[in-house]
């Protein structure tokens, strides 16, 4: 079952709490997304630990394809 867009920046608010989290649905069926997160606990981490820790968010959950963005304030 996929995941709306809505849950899925809940999910990512609660996991960044601070943060800015921004979720766009890039085809329209909930299974293709992009997600923008601004957040101080990504500073003095690499990109791909920034994008490890958004991932370990979403354990669990079926998303097709998912953009990742990330960065500190």
């Amino acid at each position: 079952m996929p995941i709306l867009a809505a849950d899925l920046e809940q999910l990512l608010k609660h996991g960044f709490p601070g943060g800015e989290v921004a979720v766009v649905d890039l085809a329209g069926d909930n299974d293709h997304y992009q997600v923008v997160i601004t957040c101080a606990s990504f500073a003095g981490l690499s990109r791909v630990q920034q994008h490890q820790k958004v991932y370990a968010v979403l354990q669990g959950y079926d998303i097709h394809a998912l953009a990742i963005k990330t960065s500190c304030p």
